[in-house]
């Protein structure tokens, strides 16, 4: 027989037989998947930010479409497309949700240059993680931001810079998304996702330093000092004391504004609030009369 025919006949029975067992395997180990999380996936935005908690918005969809065949999606949340998204998702899989509200990074650092002076020179890698590793950095205040811009690298937004003139991280609220890159990036915790509020209205406290009153006015004069005086102002218990340094509950807080008027150091912060009018010098002694 032609040697060129017996290898065209080997070479093409080997083939049949390696495509066989590849037709097998494949029917044998496919992994199904549901054709739903696909469609999800193209809702979602893309951004991969990991603020739903998943690894990416593949794995947000993944975990949207198994809620939905238990029946409910609560507690899943996609930061960046927010609830029109979360509507179409919802409208897609044929089932309801309660939109949550709206979130925003808050950076709880109120230690400007003026009131927390530099007390030492950092001439390592300009990076929080490294800075706070090596003490307290450039200040006295072991708990302040850093202003190397950790948050700001982590942001894919460009809703966080470093003011160049307090040294401190400062949100866009507008371009804020609430993935919580910022807060994970922060080494020293002072970022924090809060409500929203309506029209932006919130209050809180922009500090975290956990030394007592004395400590942490020698470090920062613009520190909570853990005096209490906010906490007996508050008529709605959404403020308490733990580690010396005052914590105000979005979800207890009324706004009222309280707090902020009898806070010593100015540690309270009211954020979106209408500027008071100046009332005329002649209707205040009439009102006063």
């Amino acid at each position: 027989m032609n040697p060129t025919l017996i290898a065209i006949i080997v070479l093409g029975s080997i083939a049949l037989v390696a495509a066989l067992i590849l037709y097998v395997c494949s029917k044998r180990f496919a992994v199904y998947e549901d054709p739903r999380i696909a469609q999800v996936t193209s809702l979602l935005p893309g951004a991969n930010c990991g603020g739903c908690g998943f690894p990416g918005c593949s794995g947000m969809a993944d975990a949207l479409v198994k809620g939905a065949d238990k029946g409910s999606i609560e507690g899943l949340s996609c930061p960046v497309g927010g609830a029109t998204v979360m509507d179409s998702v919802a409208d897609l899989l044929g089932i309801a949700i309660a939109n949550g509200e709206p979130r925003v990074a808050v950076v709880r650092c109120n230690g400007t240059c003026d009131v927390r002076p530099q007390t030492a020179r950092y001439d390592g890698l300009r990076s929080c993680a490294a800075m706070h590793a090596c003490g307290a950095g450039e200040t006295a205040c072991g708990y302040g931001c850093l202003g190397c811009g950790d948050c700001v690298e982590a942001c894919q937004f460009g809703a966080i810079s470093i003011d160049a003139n307090t040294g401190i991280a400062v949100v866009n609220e507008e371009l804020c998304t609430a993935c919580g890159a910022c807060v994970k990036a922060c080494p020293r915790h002072i970022i924090e996702l809060r409500k929203k509020g309506p029209r932006g209205r919130r209050v809180f406290v922009s500090c975290v330093n956990h030394d007592k009153g004395a400590a942490a006015m020698k470090a920062c004069k613009a520190a909570c000092i853990g005096c209490g005086k906010c906490v007996k102002e508050c008529k709605f218990e959404a403020i308490k004391v733990e580690g010396n340094v005052s914590y105000i509950d979005s979800e207890k807080c009324r706004l009222c504004r309280k707090c902020v008027a009898v806070c010593p150091t100015k540690a309270i912060h009211a954020v979106n609030f209408p500027t008071p009018t100046p009332q005329p010098v002649a209707e205040k002694k009439e009102a006063e009369s």
